[in-house]
């Protein structure tokens, strides 16, 4: 297939959340199409990507998603015999990944599969998730290089079928801002310092662990702001309630567009722990906007944050480190200088989205091809 001719790519998303894993497929579907290819989103019609779709202007369509069951393997066939002209189907999670794994081969000329893996918990070593992944797929992209090794190692997936693509961010949409202007648009504090956390609120992402951080530090100089929702709100507002620091945390629930409230911060912190990170947006999002990072050595973090260079890195789960590295950019505003420049850097020449696209496209043409991906 030549490469300048325009690809009909579908995304498959089974998960019914919200999170750094589906803002990337609609990021990605939206930067395919104003490349001129042709894409659309398959999900279960309940789920919140669905809902977010239109928001970004990205074609979906509602398939039954929800279960590895004989139903759902069925509409899925019935839409594959339906959409012959479809290139690559890129699958995102485990249920769309076994229902499209499983129905494209009992049919004649199926698409190519890309089966992209979002987060870094290893793949069960096991008969039928290694048919997923050696043969399932046609290729696996990842959002790290620790999980292309996983993959490799743990589970006997040939490097030639791996690549790693974190994702990109908009580097012309998150750009450093005025900080105080921010603040009074949105009604932040503008006489004390902002530590702030965006993303989901799920356990892992380690807003409990920030909190106990916050418990521990005497000094009452700084504010922190969580921006973000989902499944764990009343667990962290419970602790919270039970650390009393209910006036020292902003909590501002899902925003659309989160670039004005990184702009107000003055560090971002991000302590994940389990093994659940990729590269996460929301550090690659606040190093575009020129904020020194705080996090851990979750997943494939430290692909992102340079200890001592773009950040600091600390050990996961230990509040009590989080606490002295917070205490210590709070103190050393030449270093935070220092570590939000390294940090911008980094983030505009090795994370800009288009790289992203580049890379993606190049998985989507060279499948379609039946040829092996070049090398990272």
């Amino acid at each position: 297939m030549a490469r300048n001719q325009p690809l009909n790519i579908v995304h498959s998303e089974s998960s019914w959340g919200w999170g750094g894993q589906e803002v990337r497929i609609l990021t990605e579907s939206r930067g395919m199409l104003e490349r001129g290819h042709q894409v659309r989103v398959l999900c279960t019609p309940e789920s919140t990507i669905f809902q977010r779709a239109c928001e970004f202007g990205v074609p979906v369509e509602p398939v039954s998603l929800q279960k590895k069951n004989f139903s759902c393997l069925n509409a899925v066939r019935k839409w594959l015999n339906d959409n012959r002209d479809v290139n690559v189907v890129n699958t995102h999670s485990s249920i769309d990944s076994w229902l499209f794994g499983v129905a494209s081969r009992t049919i004649a000329n199926r698409p190519r599969l890309v089966r992209t893996r979002h987060v870094g918990i290893p793949v069960p070593k096991n008969m039928a998730s290694n048919w997923l992944y050696r043969s399932g797929s046609d290729f696996v992209v990842t959002c790290g290089v620790e999980i292309v090794k996983s993959l490799s190692e743990r589970n006997g997936v040939s490097l030639n079928r791996l690549r790693s693509i974190p994702t990109g961010v908009d580097t012309q949409k998150f750009v450093p801002g005025d900080r105080l202007k921010a603040r009074q648009e949105l009604g932040l504090p503008t006489d004390r310092k902002l530590v702030g956390i965006v993303a989901a609120l799920r356990r892992e992402k380690g807003h409990a662990v920030a909190c106990e951080a916050l418990a521990q530090m005497p000094r009452d100089d700084f504010d922190f702001v969580f921006v973000g929702d989902g499944l764990s709100k009343e667990n962290i507002e419970n602790k919270i309630k039970e650390l009393n620091i209910s006036d020292r945390i902003h909590r501002v629930g899902h925003q659309q567009n989160v670039v004005p409230w990184l702009q107000a911060l003055d560090l971002f912190v991000l302590p994940s722990y389990g093994s659940v990170e990729g590269v996460p947006q929301s550090i690659m999002q606040a190093m575009s906007c020129r904020l020194p990072v705080i996090s851990t050595t979750a997943g494939s973090i430290c692909e992102a944050v340079d200890h001592e260079e773009t950040g600091l890195i600390v050990a996961p789960e230990d509040s009590r480190a989080l606490a002295d590295a917070i205490n210590l950019l709070l103190d050393r505003d030449e270093l935070r200088e220092q570590y939000a420049e390294a940090g911008y850097q980094k983030a505009i020449q090795k994370f800009p989205i288009d790289f992203m696209l580049d890379r993606m496209e190049d998985v989507f043409y060279s499948v379609q091809d039946s040829q092996l991906v070049r090398a990272a």
